[in-house]
């Protein structure tokens, strides 16, 4: 059965060892350990399989773009290697499966990399005009970004229901496309997309345009965890995705899709699946590119205001600090929205996985 690992070291060591499994079927399979240039010790893993005999079908299966989601990940990654990897063909299949792409954000159990950049708003590349997106997001700046020591959990959840109060005459809907859509001016703040590509995001688009080379048919697959009904997984199709949610419903035989549109999800500037969307959108190439959100907290108003606080808290704790008492609540609030333990939960995410694959 698969786990998720406790610490970032020992989810490495299960996934290079998770090598063996690949070679079996694919005896020129290889594993390559990429080291961050300002922290070697910190690594982006790959194991790649080219087909043996015709490139006809890629998949391509990443996680922990978001760091912390990669506990999560590496759990379904080890589900897919034991149950669905020996179902693949390997004369005309080759997988790439990358473990994970924000290793600093992995071993510090945050969503963002060393520079606070949130990767999933960096897959882009006129960052200068990216500038001028997100009008409202500084008017939102105590909510989002309150430049303070935490203090007391009574006190922080009280403190964030006042600027909620003080925010909702902008209305609902404006309030979560602001936060989510990603920001590039403010290098402190939450959702921040950077002032320029970095090394993550580098390293993963060569890989991606490496691994699509020659093959007719590609299925690219990120995994990650917050978004949707709590125990539920959702199928997100990019923003430059032509089927509809329930069109990939049919097709895919999924109970829950949504796209990265305002409607049925965010929308999302900069995103990894949009940018490897676009490598494959050739008409050589059938493809699908999706991404696996495994829902936490819920989706309900109050649930979503629970997710925004511990959000937004958390980057607060990074940038100023707080007491004792605030930072193991917020701690564990974290992993709770990120990396749930209950049993129920999990073998549900591995459910919701199976049909998925």
């Amino acid at each position: 059965m698969a786990t998720i690992p406790s610490t970032y070291e020992s989810s490495r060591d299960r996934f290079r060892a998770s090598l063996a499994s690949f070679l079996d079927l694919w005896p020129a399979a290889r594993l390559t350990s990429l080291p961050l240039a300002d922290d070697p010790a910190l690594t982006i893993d790959v194991i790649s399989a080219e087909a043996i005999r015709t490139r006809q079908k890629r998949l391509i299966l990443t996680t922990g773009l978001h760091g912390i989601e990669g506990y999560v990940g590496a759990g379904i990654l080890q589900l897919f290697t034991k149950e669905f990897l020996p179902r693949l063909a390997p004369e005309t299949t080759g997988v790439t499966v990358v473990h994970p792409i924000n290793p600093y954000g992995m071993k510090h159990r945050q969503r963002v990399n060393k520079n606070n950049v949130d990767l999933n708003r960096n897959f882009d590349s006129d960052f200068q005009s990216l500038q001028s997106i997100n009008p409202h997001y500084e008017s939102l700046a105590s909510l989002l970004n309150p430049a303070r020591p935490l203090k007391s959990p009574l006190y922080e959840k009280l403190a964030f229901l006042w600027n909620v109060a003080k925010a909702l005459p902008q209305g609902v809907s404006r309030i979560r496309e602001t936060t989510l859509m990603g920001q590039y001016r403010v290098q402190n703040g939450v959702y921040f997309g950077g002032f320029e590509p970095q090394a993550e995001t580098l390293i993963l688009q060569d890989l991606f345009r490496a691994s699509i080379a020659g093959y007719a048919q590609v299925v690219a697959l990120d995994i990650h965890t917050g978004y949707g009904p709590r125990g539920q997984m959702t199928l997100v199709n990019p923003s430059s995705e032509t089927r509809t949610a329930s069109e990939t419903a049919a097709r895919f035989n999924v109970p829950r899709v949504a796209g990265t549109n305002p409607e049925e999800f965010y929308t999302i500037h900069g995103d990894m699946t949009d940018f490897v969307r676009a490598l494959v959108m050739s008409p050589k190439i059938q493809s699908y590119v999706g991404a696996f959100e495994f829902g936490t907290y819920g989706d309900s108003l109050w649930q979503a205001i629970h997710s925004l606080r511990t959000t937004a808290l958390e980057n607060c704790l990074r940038g100023f600090g707080g007491n004792d008492t605030a930072r193991a609540w917020l701690a564990r609030e974290y992993d709770a929205l990120f990396v749930p333990t209950e049993e129920k939960w999990w073998d549900k995410a591995q459910a919701d996985a199976r049909v998925a694959f």
